[in-house]
């Protein structure tokens, strides 16, 4: 049996490793953290896309019955005007620590080994495989070996030594959970308010549980010790200060946040020249990071890992099914990572921007509601169908 090395056990890694036992290929993920990712991370938008991509290899149902449905988006404007509604039916808003711990407990339960505290270093592809050496003096051999090791891919660099480094985009990322908080919103739909400092969200998912997320601006990308430097008071305080000004809920629902994750920044990697040599390729953040505002990152993972298991099992050899994959992928997650980065800036939009974004997106939304959502049919629409065979 053909054997994979999948290194980085996000949520890339786990959903390739289970496409590549279902086409017939053993795989092993291997993670440099120490421990599992349980508890780590605040929510995100599986979309539509994403969950067909489950659904190829019988994932659907386990993540069906995870966090809550999102059937619309509803934007504001900082004086509190309703700009616009976008359609989100089939969405749904799951904990990423959650929608990590089901994937991971199902390939767990599907035979996948994950080896943990395995910081790659090096790889080399040699004999018709590829061998990979890590931190702590280990070593795995393979037929080939798979970058799902996210944003600061090590992968990517043994691949191209000259691949791109992620580009930052001038916001900062803070969320939580509010606690014992009743708002009139509707349930589940994400509520999103342009504000005059601060872009916040927030959805209510029960009698009294609202989730929420925020884009402080930064326009100069801070550093790890700057941002390790600001503590939960800090935190909390700038946050209340940047939302203060802003019609909402936005500070009461502060007021019912525990603990706030802050601070971590935004970036994406609009095109990464080379994903693949000789036996070793990159599949999701690592090789195509979208902003969070696309709503694809983890869709856009999962599609990568179905069409990469896809192409290893009907193509002749490795680089074939390579060539395939990018051929299948490339142009696809490129428009997606333009589109986040547009959707980033109209959250630091300047008085003109304002005016323009004020303007146009009433007008976008008339134009998708007549057009029955037509114009997003390449995005939401796209599916992957496990059972056809991948052209050479």
């Amino acid at each position: 049996m053909t054997k994979a090395v999948v290194v980085g056990a996000g949520l890339a890694g786990p959903v390739a490793a289970m496409a590549l036992r279902r086409a017939g290929i053993d795989a092993s993920v291997y993670e440099a953290y120490p421990r599992d990712a349980v508890g780590v991370g605040a929510f995100l938008t599986l979309s539509v896309n994403g969950l067909d991509s489950l659904r190829a290899i019988d994932l659907d149902t386990l993540v069906a019955g995870l966090g809550h449905p999102t059937p619309r988006m509803a934007m504001r404007n900082h004086r509190g005007r309703r700009l616009a509604e976008f359609d989100a039916a089939g969405s749904r808003t799951v904990g990423r620590s959650e929608l990590y711990r089901a994937l991971r407990d199902e390939a767990l339960r599907r035979g996948v080994e994950f080896v943990h505290g395995a910081r790659l270093t090096d790889a080399v592809a040699a004999g018709g495989g590829v061998t990979a050496r890590f931190a702590d003096g280990r070593t795995a051999h393979g037929d080939l070996l798979i970058g799902a090791d996210g944003l600061r891919s090590r992968v990517r660099t043994l691949i191209d030594p000259a691949a791109p480094e992620p580009r930052y985009v001038p916001l900062l990322n803070a969320g939580g959970f509010a606690r014992g908080l009743r708002l009139p919103d509707e349930r589940g739909v994400m509520q999103m308010m342009f504000g005059r400092r601060c872009f916040f969200c927030w959805i209510v998912v029960g009698e009294d549980d609202v989730w929420w997320f925020a884009n402080p601006p930064q326009p100069a990308e801070p550093s790890r010790e700057q941002l390790a430097a600001i503590g939960p008071d800090e935190a909390r305080s700038r946050l209340r200060a940047l939302l203060a000004d802003d019609p909402g809920p936005a500070t009461r629902i502060l007021d019912h946040t525990a603990r706030i994750e802050y601070g971590w920044p935004t970036y994406d990697l609009p095109s990464v020249p080379v994903w693949h040599r000789d036996r070793m390729i990159v599949i999701g953040d690592a090789a195509h990071t979208a902003a969070p505002s696309s709503g694809q990152g983890a869709a856009m993972a999962f599609e990568d890992a179905v069409q990469l298991a896809r192409c290893l099992r009907d193509l002749p050899d490795v680089p074939a099914a390579f060539r395939a994959y990018e051929r299948l992928r490339r142009e696809r997650v490129e428009r997606v990572v333009a589109q986040g980065r547009r959707t980033s800036t109209t959250k630091v939009a300047g008085p003109v921007g304002r005016v323009v974004r004020d303007l146009g997106m009433p007008l976008a939304a008339r134009y998708l509601a007549r057009n029955g959502g037509a114009a997003q049919a390449w995005l939401f629409g796209h599916h992957v169908d496990w059972a056809e065979r991948v052209a050479g």
